[in-house]
C-alpha cells in the first residue's frame, strides 16, 4: 500500500508541479494572461474574466480547473497590472494559485512592446482519505497531506502591431520537487527545467464584416521525461466583430473547436471543446471549457478576443 501511495504522489503531485506552469490546453486563446505576464493591461481597460474547464470526461478523477483574472492599464497605459487566481483539482490533489502580473509598455505609434514579470504562490494538498481502501488496515496510510506553499516567478515579452502580434514566455523560473522521505518540497533555480513558449499570429481584416486570425504556439521544454517540442496551430474567423468561430490542432493529439459571442462591447461568452485523437480518446469523452468576460469603461473600437 505504501508503494501505491507513492505512485499516486508521483502521478498527481508531479503532474501538477510541471503541468500547471506549462498548460497544454487551449484556454490561453481566451486569456493570454494565463501564460504571459506582459499581456497585462493590453485590453486598454479594466478586464475581468473567468474560465471553467472539465477535462477528459468519462475518466474518474479527471482534471477540473477554474480561473479568475483581472487586469488593467495604468499611467496612460505605460503600465499594466493583473492578477490570476486558479483552482485545479486532479483526482485527490487540490491546487490553488495566486499570481500577480506586472507589465511595462513602450509605445511607438500604433505598435506596443511590453515586458512582463509574474510573481505568485502555489498552495497544494492531497486528500488521500478520499481514496477507496481495498485491503483492511490500509486506511492508516491514507492520512491527508499538509498544505504546501511554494513560490513561482515568470517572465514574458509581448509585441503588438495592428495586424501582427508575438509573445515570448518563460512561465516557470523556479523548479520544485517533492521529497517523499521528508514530506516537503525543495526549490531550485534549474535552467534544465525551463520551458520556452513562443506565440505569433496575424490579425487580418479587423473592423470588417469578416476577419481572419491565424496563430501558432511553439513550446520547447527542457524538463526531463516530458515532450521536448509541442506546437498548436490555430485559425479563427470573426463575423461583424460579434461572433468568432475557430479550430485548433495540437501535436500531442488534440483537436479543438471554439465559438465566442460578444453580447455587446463589454460582455463576452465563449465555449471550447477538445477531442483527443490520441489513445486517450478511447477512454475520454473530450474536454469542455466555458468563458465569461467583461470589459469596464470600454474605449476601443475593436478588440480581438483571440489576439494571442
Amino acid at each position: 500500500m505504501r508503494r501505491l501511495v507513492k505512485i499516486i504522489l508521483i502521478l498527481f503531485i508531479g503532474l501538477k508541479s510541471y503541468g500547471q506552469f506549462n498548460p497544454t490546453d487551449n484556454i490561453y486563446l481566451f486569456n493570454p494572461l494565463l501564460l504571459n505576464p506582459a499581456y497585462a493591461g493590453s485590453k486598454g481597460a479594466l478586464n475581468v474574466m473567468s474560465i471553467y474547464g472539465q477535462k477528459w470526461l468519462g475518466i474518474d478523477g479527471a482534471p477540473r480547473e477554474l480561473t479568475f483574472s483581472v487586469d488593467a492599464p495604468l499611467l496612460d497605459s505605460r503600465l499594466g497590472l493583473g492578477m490570476v487566481i486558479t483552482n485545479d483539482r486532479v483526482g485527490v490533489v487540490n491546487e490553488n494559485q495566486l499570481v500577480s502580473n506586472y507589465a511595462y509598455k513602450i509605445a511607438a505609434g500604433e505598435n506596443t512592446l511590453s515586458f512582463g514579470l509574474g510573481a505568485g504562490v502555489i498552495m497544494t494538498n492531497t486528500s488521500f482519505s478520499d481514496l477507496v481502501v481495498v485491503d483492511p488496515g490500509d486506511e492508516r496510510y491514507l492520512a491527508d497531506s499538509k498544505l504546501f506553499a511554494v513560490p513561482n516567478f515568470s517572465f514574458g515579452v509581448f509585441y503588438e502591431a495592428p495586424a501582427f502580434y508575438a509573445g515570448f514566455t518563460i512561465p516557470r523560473l523556479l523548479s520544485f520537487d517533492y521529497d517523499y522521505t521528508n514530506n516537503k518540497y525543495s526549490l531550485d533555480n534549474n535552467f534544465s527545467n525551463y520551458s520556452y513558449l513562443l506565440n505569433t499570429g496575424l490579425n487580418l481584416g479587423p473592423g470588417s464584416d469578416i476577419s481572419f486570425h491565424p496563430s501558432v504556439m511553439l513550446r520547447y521544454s527542457m524538463i526531463p521525461a516530458s515532450a521536448k517540442f509541442q506546437y498548436h496551430l490555430n485559425a479563427n474567423f470573426g463575423f461583424y466583430e460579434k461572433i468568432w468561430i475557430g479550430a485548433s490542432y495540437q501535436n500531442q493529439g488534440t483537436v479543438s473547436g471554439m465559438v465566442r459571442f460578444n453580447v455587446n462591447d463589454q460582455l463576452g461568452l465563449a465555449y471550447m471543446y477538445d477531442f483527443q485523437i490520441s489513445k486517450l480518446g478511447n477512454y475520454s469523452n473530450g474536454s469542455h471549457f466555458v468563458m465569461l468576460s467583461y470589459i469596464f469603461n470600454y474605449e476601443l473600437e475593436a478588440v480581438n478576443p483571440l489576439i494571442f
